[in-house]
């Protein structure tokens, strides 16, 4: 039996990595209609890191299985079946959707269809079907070459931006005359800074960044206003909503002391700070709360296939060309120093 690389990190110190090498089964060791599934290649951001600081509240952790007090953070990428046992899927067949870091993954495919199929496997029930579809992409040039490499990059990102902006206007911004977002470099925030400037109804965006940052959000062109983080208490009050990517609570605290009442809406996306104080449970404003991105999904579901093609056409704008550099990532020896540096930085 030949071995598995896997990249885990500690649940309570993400700081304490390791890779390990594990069994990898044959075909004679896969359960009925499993897949042995060779990954090719993923995209890393700051959204899993995410992933990896709720791992536990959301049940993120129990996708992977790894050693006792580890945990392997799951990533959106491309894999190709390398050993089939279901008569509809052969080897060879490329797949995307969810997956572990690591260079190998055992799928017990179910409900397969022409479009992709979901896995069955026991450990990962209870979490959000999102998690457990896999599409079926050979062939399909849109997800080949660089234009895969945006895919795997963008299409979650991009589609939290969608369901985020889906979110606000349903609930008709909350009154807010304008919209903050922090961590306004960050892909996530000005997906979404493009998408609120399609509707409708006029409501201002504003990007909260840092003094370096400040430039190339500005170069955007996503923002009404680009505001650094020293300069909060000098904005003025008005109605607004906040959309927090960082989970920075010295920020929200800020934000929410300087607004008041005016803060009708505070919604948390990301989280990146393993060390973070919770939230004071006197902040002025609206209560601060997590958007779970299943949730909106589900309430859509009967919309599902306008949702996504809309999200699609949407999506397609922005990645050509993108105005930021390559960002996926190969399976290599130097994934270690480039997570321990991405959280090292939050």
């Amino acid at each position: 039996m030949t071995s598995s690389t896997q990249f885990v990190v500690g649940r309570n110190d993400l700081g304490t990595c390791r890779v390990m090498e594990v069994p990898m089964p044959g075909i004679t060791q896969l359960p009925e209609d499993g897949l042995l599934v060779k990954v090719d290649r993923f995209a890393f951001t700051a959204n899993n890191i995410t992933y990896a600081m709720l791992g536990e509240q959301l049940k993120y952790w129990h996708l992977f299985p790894a050693p006792e007090g580890f945990g392997n953070i799951p990533v959106w990428g491309f894999g190709r079946v390398i050993e089939s046992r279901h008569p509809d899927i052969p080897s060879g067949e490329v797949i995307f959707g969810y997956l572990p870091m690591a260079t190998h993954l055992v799928i017990e495919a179910a409900d397969v269809k022409k479009g992709g199929f979901r896995d069955a496997a026991a450990h990962r029930q209870g979490v959000s079907p999102v998690y457990n579809a896999y599409a079926r992409v050979t062939g399909d040039p849109a997800f080949e070459g660089r234009q895969g490499d945006y895919q795997a990059l963008l299409r979650p990102l991009f589609m939290l931006s969608f369901l985020v902006d889906d979110f606000l206007a349903d609930k008709d911004f909350f009154g807010a005359q304008s919209v903050i977002l922090s961590s306004a470099s960050s892909k996530t925030a000005f997906g979404l800074a493009w998408l609120l400037h399609t509707h409708r109804k006029p409501v201002r965006v504003i990007g909260l960044t840092s003094a370096s940052n400040k430039d190339f959000v500005t170069s955007l062109g996503c923002y009404d206003e680009v505001v650094t983080y020293d300069q909060i208490e000098a904005m003025p009050q008005q109605a607004v909503a906040f959309v927090d990517m960082a989970g920075n609570p010295d920020l929200r605290t800020r934000l929410h002391k300087h607004f008041g009442d005016r803060l009708v809406y505070s919604g948390r996306v990301g989280l990146t700070h393993q060390d973070a104080a919770p939230d004071d449970e006197s902040l002025p404003g609206a209560k601060p709360t997590w958007f779970f991105a299943p949730d909106q999904i589900r309430k859509r579901a009967k919309e599902w296939v306008r949702v996504e093609s809309t999200s699609d056409s949407a999506r397609s704008g922005r990645v050509s060309p993108p105005p930021w550099g390559r960002s996926s990532m190969w399976w290599k020896a130097g994934v270690p120093m480039r997570f321990s540096r991405s959280i090292s930085t939050r």
